[in-house]
């Protein structure tokens, strides 16, 4: 998809918020839901996305972008208390022809572990459920930690 066009409300990230697909949500507030990349490029790999229809970067008002990225901070900081990587990848994507496979504003937290090597974007296999909320387990407790 072009970097310019409509917002598809029947995008995934949509039909999370609206609460018609499933997810493990790590933390959710008024203004946007944080979840765990059901296709982790490594452990721990989350997504915050904002309640507001906004394709990319340059779709967004720039209030909505104030506190996507001051969540995007909190949620950071709770991956790296919970899970103790080496680095955080903090990681946004605009259009098609620079990554973005879902056409839904959002940031990806990827840790990063010394001696493991991080799977490529929209390239991994589906995480196993349990995994996946185990770790959103401990994001969640150090969000309120």
């Amino acid at each position: 998809m072009a970097i310019e066009g409509e917002y598809d409300r029947d995008n995934i990230f949509a039909k999370i918020l609206r609460g018609d697909a499933p997810s493990v949500k790590v933390h959710e507030d008024e203004h946007g839901l944080a979840i765990m990349d059901l296709f982790p490029q490594s452990k721990g790999h989350v997504l915050v996305l904002p309640k507001v229809e906004a394709r990319n970067l340059f779709d967004i008002e720039q209030a909505a972008l104030g506190r996507l990225i001051v969540s995007v901070q909190k949620i950071s900081e709770a991956v790296k208390k919970a899970l103790k990587p080496d680095g955080v990848r903090i990681m946004q994507f605009n259009g098609a022809r620079a990554g973005q496979t879902v056409f839904h504003i959002h940031f990806h937290i990827i840790p990063v572990y010394e001696g493991v090597v991080v799977g490529a974007h929209a390239s991994g296999k589906q995480a196993d459920p349990l995994e996946l909320e185990d770790h959103a387990a401990l994001i969640r407790k150090a969000i309120f930690a």
